[in-house]
């Protein structure tokens, strides 16, 4: 076997195997540090549930980048070796352990709106000074590149993190839901990367990839373990930044996670008409409303899933930038008249009730 097959299998193997041994250990480490859920009015689950499932996802990905950072070195670069490479994998494992820590402290101690932004915008921070940004973006209407002023690089870049954070935060609603969507979008951003050459960097989706199949067995409905604030604080920080690492391949995720970004958006939209936080749990996401509407947890986290690998594929069998942006604005608005009827069967519904 090849020296190069056998770096793609070590990692993901590492990484698989650590976070389906480590889930049942941080699932026990959860109940004595009581980070549960409690069942309410936006967790329907039965009983007492942890939710530590982070713990897994983090520290398999972190053993299994260092392991990518020593055998990515094997990999051939046809380019040459990038000598930025290890900076950029710095900025990615400081944001992601800082973000990590952020949401263990959030799942005990359950912060504010505003504290969970500030920290969102320090980790982005620490993404744009190890060279972790959204420099350039390509005109999808004339093929030109088009560089962005530094000051408006770092903006867009904060936005792009903390958005990112924030959408995997609010998906990770249903059993399985947000692990299985960023395990679709690492699988991605992995065959992208290894397509146009970037071999070691495509190592780090990997990584990720096989954190979350690992972890998945145990969140999939019925859940034994909840992934938490450090879960999905984590996850949406390495979604966010292997998608810049990957070439800024903004249009790919955005076609990947399509449907949670928009419902986030609707539903931040509805919640400032309405003089809500837009910060509030409830059980007002699509995911939430269509369980409501009598469909299982399982066809629903499947619906989902299916959609963003549809779009994921897409955006890796078509190179048209205009047509992937097609693609993403009637995407978007189909999503957009779906959450429409959906929300006016709810409170019809609400209402008959």
């Amino acid at each position: 076997m090849a020296v190069g097959s056998l770096a793609f299998i070590l990692v993901f193997v590492v990484a698989l195997g650590l976070a389906a041994l480590i889930t049942p250990l941080a699932a026990r480490l959860g109940r004595r540090w009581g980070l549960v859920d409690v069942p309410g009015e936006r967790r329907k689950h039965v009983g007492i549930m942890p939710r530590s499932g982070g713990i897994a996802l983090y520290g398999s990905f972190l053993v299994a980048v260092l392991l990518a950072a020593v055998v990515g070195r094997m990999l051939p670069t046809p380019e040459g070796p990038d000598p930025k490479e290890l900076t950029r994998l710095a900025g990615i494992l400081l944001g992601s352990t800082f973000m990590f820590a952020v949401g263990l402290y959030d799942d005990k101690h359950e912060l504010k709106a505003l504290p969970q932004f500030f920290a969102q915008v320090v980790a982005a921070l620490f993404a744009v000074f190890t060279l972790v940004f959204i420099e350039r973006v390509m005109n999808p209407f004339t093929d030109e590149l088009f560089i962005f002023p530094w000051w408006f690089t770092a903006l867009i870049t904060i936005v792009w993190i903390s958005g990112m954070i924030n959408t995997v935060n609010f998906l990770d609603g249903l059993d399985g839901l947000a692990a299985g969507v960023a395990a679709i979008l690492a699988a991605v951003l992995a065959i992208h990367m290894y397509r146009v050459g970037q071999y070691s960097v495509s190592l780090l989706p990997l990584a990720l990839l096989g954190a979350t199949l690992g972890f998945l067995p145990y969140n999939f409905h019925p859940a034994r373990v909840f992934m938490g604030s450090s879960g999905s604080f984590f996850l949406g920080y390495a979604m966010a930044t292997l998608g810049i690492v990957a070439g800024a391949r903004m249009a790919t995720v955005l076609l990947v996670l399509a449907v949670p970004i928009l419902d986030v958006a609707w539903l931040i939209l509805v919640r400032l008409r309405r003089g809500r936080s837009i910060g509030e749990g409830d059980r007002q996401h699509l995911h939430f409303r269509l369980v409501d509407l009598g469909f299982s947890q399982r066809q629903v986290v499947g619906l989902y899933c299916l959609l963003s690998a549809a779009f994921g594929v897409l955006a890796l069998v078509v190179s048209s930038r205009l047509f992937k942006l097609g693609a993403l604005l009637v995407l978007g608005l189909v999503t957009v008249a779906v959450l429409a009827v959906v929300a006016s069967l709810s409170e019809q519904r609400m209402n008959d009730g």
